[in-house]
C-alpha cells in the first residue's frame, strides 16, 4: 500500500509543478475520516459493514438458534480520501477542466489499498458540456440523501461511480443529461457471480437519459435507465459445449425532487428500477425458459420498487431524518430454473436514519441511529419470484463520525 501512495502523492506533486508551469489552475482538497459503528445482527454489507445494506435472514443452528443475531462492529478509516481539481486552457470555446480523485476503499475484498473515485475530463461551452472518465453514475445524480452512514441511501437510492461518457445541455430552467456508461468497480450480478463481462461480452453501454427542472430552491427531474446483458456465451451439458445466444435487457425510470433554503434541506426520489445490481441495489434475474438440447437459457428481470425521504436542518447543528421503503415485485414471468442478483428472496425492506452533527469550517461530528428491517418468506417461482408469508428481522445500527476535510 506504501508503495501506490507514494506514486499517488507523486502524481500529485507532478501535477501541481506541470499546472504552475503551464499555467494552470488547481485545487488540492481532501478529507480525513473515521467511522465507528456498531450492529446488533449480521447484515448484507460491504467492506466488512462499513457499507450497510439491509439485516439478514433468520439461519437457524442445530439447536433452533439464530446464527445471525450476532453483534458486530469495527472502526475504519479508509474512506480518507485526496483529490484535485484542475481547470486548463480552452480548447476553441470549451472550457477544460479535470478532476482526479482517490481513497483507501480498495476493490472487492482487498481493502485499505488505493483506488480511483473520480478521473474525469470534462468540455464546458456554456450551455453544452461532454464530461468523458469516471463519477457518480447519473441514476445517482444530484438528487442523494445527506446522511452520515457511507451507504449514502443504498439499497434505495443508486450508489455507482463508473467509467462514462455524458453529455449535457442547459437552456435557462432545464437541464437534459444524456449517457453511455461502462462497468468497472461496481459491477452486475450473472452466473459467475459480479463481473464486468456480461456488460463486456454485451457490447452494449448503459444508457441513460433525464430531464431536470431548476429554479432558486428548487429542483425537480426524472430519467430513465436501459441496460441490456449477456448472461453467457457458452454451455456444457454431458461434456458437450454449445454456443448460445443469450440476453437479458432491463429498463428502469426514477422521479426526484430537493427543496432547498438557508436552514432546510428536502429531498426525495423513486424509483421502478430493475436489474440494477450494479448500482448497490436489490435485483437481478431469473431464467424463464431453457433449451433442452444446448441449455440456452431466456430470462425476465427483477422489478423493485424503492422510495426515500430526506430532511435536515441548520448550519451548525444539524439534526436530520432519511427514511427508505423498497417492495420486490417479482420478475413479472414464471421462473423454471436459477436466479441471479441481489437479495431476491427478500420482498420489503424498510429503514430510518437518525442523526445529528455539529458542523465547523473543516470539521463534521456526528451520530447516527438507523433501525432497518427486512422482511422474508417462502418464494414463488411460478408467480415470478414474488413472496409470501413473510417475516421480519431487525438491526439496530449505531454510527459515529469524526471527519476533518481540507
Amino acid at each position: 500500500m506504501r508503495h501506490y501512495l507514494l506514486l499517488f502523492l507523486g502524481f500529485f506533486v507532478f501535477t501541481a509543478i506541470y499546472a504552475q508551469k503551464k499555467d494552470f489552475t488547481y485545487k488540492f482538497y481532501g478529507q480525513v475520516r473515521g467511522d465507528l459503528f456498531y450492529n446488533s445482527r449480521a447484515n448484507a454489507e460491504i467492506v466488512d459493514g462499513l457499507f450497510h445494506l439491509y439485516p439478514k435472514d433468520i439461519a437457524p443452528d442445530a439447536d433452533g438458534k439464530d446464527l445471525n443475531a450476532t453483534a458486530n462492529g469495527s472502526f475504519y478509516l479508509l474512506y480518507s480520501r485526496l483529490g484535485i481539481d484542475i481547470t486548463g486552457p480552452d480548447i476553441g470555446k470549451a472550457a477544460t477542466s479535470v478532476k482526479i480523485e482517490g481513497d483507501f476503499r480498495g476493490a472487492g475484498s482487498n481493502w485499505a489499498v488505493l483506488r480511483v473515485r473520480h478521473a474525469y475530463v470534462n468540455l464546458d461551452w456554456g450551455k453544452s458540456s461532454v464530461l468523458i472518465g469516471q463519477t457518480w453514475h447519473p441514476l445517482f445524480g444530484e438528487v442523494f440523501p445527506q446522511m452520515l452512514n457511507l451507504s449514502t441511501g443504498a439499497p434505495f437510492q443508486p450508489f455507482n461511480r463508473s467509467p462514462l461518457l455524458r453529455y449535457r445541455y442547459k437552456n435557462g430552467n432545464w437541464q437534459l443529461t444524456g449517457a453511455a456508461v461502462w462497468q468497472l468497480q461496481y459491477l452486475s450480478a450473472g452466473p459467475n457471480g459480479k463481473s464486468e463481462e456480461y456488460i463486456k461480452n454485451s457490447c452494449v453501454p448503459e444508457f441513460y437519459a433525464g430531464v431536470d427542472y431548476k429554479k432558486p430552491g428548487w429542483m425537480v427531474g426524472a430519467g430513465v435507465e436501459l441496460l441490456s446483458l449477456v448472461p453467457r456465451t457458452q454451455n456444457e451439458i454431458d461434456g458437450k459445449i454449445y454456443k448460445v445466444s443469450e440476453r437479458v435487457t432491463s429498463l428502469s425510470a426514477e422521479a426526484h425532487v430537493k427543496y432547498q433554503n438557508d436552514n432546510w434541506l428536502v429531498m426525495a426520489k423513486t424509483l421502478l428500477a430493475s436489474n440494477l445490481t450494479q448500482t448497490c441495489m436489490l435485483g437481478g434475474y431469473g431464467v424463464t425458459s431453457v433449451d433442452p438440447r444446448t441449455g440456452e437459457q431466456e430470462y425476465a428481470p427483477y422489478r423493485h420498487s424503492m422510495t426515500w425521504l430526506n430532511i435536515v436542518y441548520g448550519k451548525k447543528w444539524k439534526p436530520g431524518l432519511f427514511l427508505g421503503y423498497l417492495k420486490n415485485l417479482g420478475a413479472g414471468e414464471s421462473l423454471v430454473g436459477k436466479t441471479y442478483g441481489v437479495g431476491l428472496d427478500v420482498d420489503q425492506v424498510f429503514t430510518a436514519n437518525i442523526q445529528m452533527s455539529y458542523n465547523l469550517p473543516h470539521w463534521k461530528i456526528g451520530i447516527e441511529y438507523s433501525p432497518s428491517l427486512a422482511w422474508y418468506g417462502d418464494v414463488d417461482m411460478q408467480d415470478g419470484g414474488k413472496i409470501y408469508n413473510t417475516h421480519s428481522v431487525t438491526n439496530h445500527r449505531l454510527l459515529g463520525v469524526c471527519i476533518f476535510m481540507f
